[in-house]
Order: structure tokens, then sequence, then C-alpha cells
């Protein structure tokens, strides 16, 4: 099973509750989390988002990127992350961006931010 299936459902359980009860208070199906659980499906990011605060663990335990759930980042590094410009050219050659373990070229890195700002901007 993939690490985030197991993490939800074993902290579904050690807070002895049913799918039933905690879909209930995600405000997803049952059928949704019985597939997250199973990772037969992934939580999209809202959902992920949710199940991590109502459970008071961080997305990067969820998602198996570190044993400690309680695993956020400080408040200095939290501020410099939300602080980072991502279309910044210096950033971009600093920093390896990376999809499925391969560096982003900085043509590539231009393009999703573009993407992520054309999203953005439909959604507004």
């Amino acid at each position: 099973m993939n690490k985030h299936g197991d993490r939800i459902a074993g902290l579904r359980e050690k807070h002895a509750l049913t799918q039933e009860e905690l879909a209930g208070k995600l405000g997803i199906s049952r059928a949704a989390l019985s597939h997250y659980e199973t990772s037969r499906r992934e939580p999209d990011y809202e959902t992920m988002n949710k199940i991590a605060t109502f459970f008071k663990v961080s997305a990067d335990y969820l998602l198996g990127r570190t044993n400690n759930p309680q695993a956020v980042l400080d408040d200095d590094v939290s501020e410099f992350v939300n602080s980072l410009d991502l279309s910044d050219d210096k950033i971009l050659d600093k920093f390896a961006l990376t999809i499925d373990g391969r560096k982003l070229t900085a043509e590539e890195a231009k393009r999703f931010i573009a993407f992520v700002r054309a999203d953005r901007s439909m959604s507004e």
C-alpha cells in the first residue's frame, strides 16, 4: 500500500473513528475515503489539507516524506519559503526544481509558473 493510504487509515483507527464518521467530518464520501485508504485514489490538495488539519499532522507526514507527524517548517524557514518568487531566474538557477526525479529546465519551470498563474486567474 502507498504511504498516504496507510497513514490515513492508521490515524483514523488511532482516533477510533469509522470511515463513515471521518468522511462526514471531512465533508467527503465514505467511498472516497475508502479509496484513499486503500490507495486506489489519491486525495486532492484540499482533501489532503483537511485530513492533515483534522488530525493535526503535517502533509509531509501523510505523504510519507517524514515519519514525524508533527514535522513542520519553523517560522523563519516558512517565511523564507513563502517569500520565494519562482519566476526569479536567480532562484531557478540556485534551487533544483524536480518532477519525477528529473530537474526542470529553466524553460519548463517558466511554463509551469505560467500554468499556475493561468489556473489562479481562472479561479479568482
